[in-house]
């Protein structure tokens, strides 16, 4: 598994599923020639692209950034999205000697079912449970109440099942705007992608990471033009990365992907070019 030191702080990337979606509504209006020499497509046009949920561990506490696939596609659902690779977000965990009740905070930086599949896991029996079921679920607020009331193109990403259990058990945090979750580790409401996305930032004792969620896909996202079609307020996005790729890369910050299947992290020139990266 691939992992990135900030000192007292550690990344860590954990096997969320993979799938593939069509090239063409990763980059919206930029045309395939330009895109398709950094991110070739099969012969169908579709792109290969891993969900890597974000372990974050600090002196005191573990930390989930999004949550994967999880393991309630059905058969058909499976084939839509072509899964290539299944959600093994546990095993991940056990592979670094952690269980899931070992988790003390999720935090979602929006609720699209590729990085909320996670949240509800089918048990052996096929039952729903909470995947970390001691953990506090952090949410930008506008979010849930999206997720909760979505209109007729949310509808097709927010499904029920995901959060099914959450707010009764007592899991979920709704914020407003920006907020220290634990030392070293923030929110910051964004917008753009979804009305209530959120990036985290994550400052260790020897440097820092911004993780931009779906503001930045992929190490081929950082042309602030470079949109994918299914961000819901474009002009909001470009504004984002106009000013938060500029401002992270001046702090020599890592940026870390969720997407991505060239590199988990990379820094930036100030021409957007990548002079450092975590394969």
């Amino acid at each position: 598994m691939n992992r990135l030191s900030l000192g007292d702080i550690s990344i860590t990337w954990l096997e969320g599923g993979i799938f593939e979606l069509d090239g063409g509504t990763m980059y919206g209006a930029v045309p395939k020639a330009l895109w398709q020499k950094r991110f070739p497509a099969d012969e169908q046009n579709y792109i290969r692209m891993p969900n890597a949920p974000l372990l974050v561990q600090t002196d005191e506490f573990n930390l989930v950034i999004d949550t994967g696939l999880g393991n309630k596609l059905t058969e058909k659902q499976q084939q839509i999205f072509r899964v290539r690779h299944p959600w093994s977000v546990p095993e991940s965990l056990e592979k670094l000697g952690l269980q899931r009740q070992d988790i003390h905070y999720v935090i979602l930086t929006h609720g699209d079912f590729d990085h909320a599949g996670g949240i509800v896991m089918h048990d052996a029996q096929g039952a729903p449970e909470l995947t970390f079921p001691a953990a506090k679920h952090v949410i930008q607020s506008m979010e849930w109440h999206d997720i909760m009331h979505p209109n007729s193109r949310a509808a097709h990403t927010y499904w029920p099942a995901n959060f099914a259990g959450l707010n009764s058990g007592g899991n979920l945090v709704t914020i407003k705007g920006d907020r220290e979750i634990v030392p070293g580790v923030t929110t910051r409401h964004t917008g753009g992608h979804t009305r209530g996305h959120q990036a985290v930032v994550i400052r260790g004792s020897e440097g820092c990471a911004i993780h931009l969620g779906d503001v930045l896909p992929t190490h081929t996202h950082t042309n602030p033009l470079w949109i994918m079609a299914y961000d819901n307020f474009p002009l909001d996005l470009i504004e984002q990365k106009e000013n938060l790729i500029p401002h992270y890369r001046d702090q020599e910050c890592w940026f870390t992907f969720y997407h991505d299947p060239f590199m988990k992290a990379c820094r930036l020139d100030e021409d957007g070019r990548v002079v450092q990266q975590i394969s």
